[in-house]
């Protein structure tokens, strides 16, 4: 578990997920009654069982939690039959997804809620599953063969659940070389190559489209936070307040240069272009920016309770220009975070110009990512989200869609049950 940390007195904790096998007096009946609000999302009985059988074998303490092992272990369970619901089956995936968004919000809606992006990866072996391939794998911080799905999470007072995903797969797998490797897999034949940010795009304009869950943030790291189609989505959203990070050498200006429009031939034909009034004020890195930054404008905040003490950052903040192709684009603000000692390391991100936002607000907006990497450690470690072992791309879809359903299904026996957590997670200024 992350540790603990300070509540402002503005902004919210987020509570730690601490319930325990002896706080539930019977987790199958309630587990059964969870599982009948989705009964209509499936044609056949058979299915109905199963979905019940594969979600007891992801709560049970089985070492790997993978289909033969849960067909093994659970009764009425067969590993055929469990294959084929995971994969071939008939599900209405649409129709769970909006049931699950429905129940995230009875338990966590808040109008202050946040939306975080992030990637997750799955380490693989050989090259039949769908979309593997050599990647950049975050779980184990380098390149691997793996497969890397693009994660939603809701975030708000009342706890943290994944409520979307999206399988990124990589652009060679739609080249005709991969055509029957793809049909093998199920991939439909108008799927198209996209993204991760483009995937992270797809999900926040369907979540905020369907007026379900609440929120007022959206979060992501720099992956996202470079990428026009991405920060387009976001700007998109009507009063919307979004942190992204960026790298160091981002491109910006302190303040906006004059341009001017210049005209030239092309041929015989005449040209406007917009230029640097003064070519010699070339953008600067956030980096450089950061550097020069005097002392008497850094703030030091207490960000979080750790096992050896209170861990500090100072943080300081600019309304800067961006810079692209040479020229400036937008007004945006920017936060720097550094660590204290001799040789400090900064973090950079981005947010939108407003004004009224205050430095403790961007401060604890910061460190609110982590809520997202709760849900996966919580999911691998406790569910077996990392442990699936099918190979096409519904099976992939129906594997998390369980696993974020049991992770839910567990916050909402914490909060049936009216167990508080003590402190909360979550930078704070």
């Amino acid at each position: 578990m992350l540790p603990e940390s300070r509540r402002s007195d503005c902004l919210y904790g987020v509570p730690k997920f601490d319930l325990n096998v002896g706080d539930v007096e019977d987790f199958e009946s309630e587990l059964k009654g969870f599982h009948e609000q989705f009964e209509d999302c499936f044609m056949r009985s058979e299915s109905r069982d199963n979905f019940y059988r594969y979600m007891s074998g992801q709560f049970s303490p089985l070492e790997r939690k993978s289909i033969e092992p849960i067909a093994h272990a659970v009764e009425g369970a067969k590993v055929r039959a469990m294959q084929r619901f995971v994969s071939d089956a008939p599900w209405d995936d649409a129709g769970i997804i909006g049931k699950y968004r429905s129940m995230v919000n009875e338990d966590l809606g808040h109008p202050d809620g946040a939306i975080l992006f992030d990637e997750s990866g799955f380490q693989k072996k050989g090259e039949d599953s769908v979309g593997v391939g050599r990647q950049y794998c975050g779980t184990l911080g380098k390149v691997e063969n793996c497969q890397v799905g693009v994660f939603a999470a809701y975030v708000s007072p009342f706890g943290y659940a994944l409520i979307d995903h999206r399988l990124y797969m990589p652009e060679r797998w739609f080249s005709e070389d991969h055509e029957d490797r793809r049909k093998k897999c199920g991939v439909p034949e108008d799927l198209p190559f996209r993204t991760k940010p483009q995937l992270a795009a797809e999900m926040l304009l369907k979540i905020a489209g369907e007026g379900v869950l609440p929120f007022r943030y959206a979060l992501a790291d720099s992956v996202y936070g470079t990428s026009p189609e991405f920060i387009s989505a976001v700007e998109s959203l009507p009063n919307m307040t979004y942190l992204v990070q960026v790298p160091c050498d981002t491109l910006c200006w302190p303040r906006k240069p004059v341009t001017v429009s210049k005209t030239y031939r092309y041929g015989k034909e005449k040209r406007t272009r917009t230029v640097l009034s003064d070519k010699s004020r070339k953008p600067m890195t956030v980096g450089d920016l950061a550097a020069g930054i005097n002392r008497y404008f850094w703030y030091r905040r207490t960000v979080s309770e750790g096992a050896k003490g209170p861990i500090e950052y100072e943080f300081t903040r600019r309304r800067i220009v961006l810079a692209k192709d040479g020229l400036p684009e937008k007004t945006v603000t920017l936060l720097v975070r550094r660590t204290l000692g001799k040789d400090p390391e900064c973090s950079f991100f981005l947010g939108n110009p407003y004004a009224g936002v205050r430095l403790e607000t961007l401060v604890w907006l910061s460190g609110l990512r982590w809520a997202i990497e709760q849900c996966f450690e919580e999911t691998k470690t406790e569910l077996g989200m990392d442990q699936y072992e099918v190979r096409k791309l519904p099976g992939w879809y129906h594997h998390i869609l369980t696993c974020m359903l049991a992770h839910f299904f567990l916050w909402h026996l914490k909060i049936r049950l009216g167990k508080k957590s003590a402190g909360g997670y979550g930078f704070a200024a």
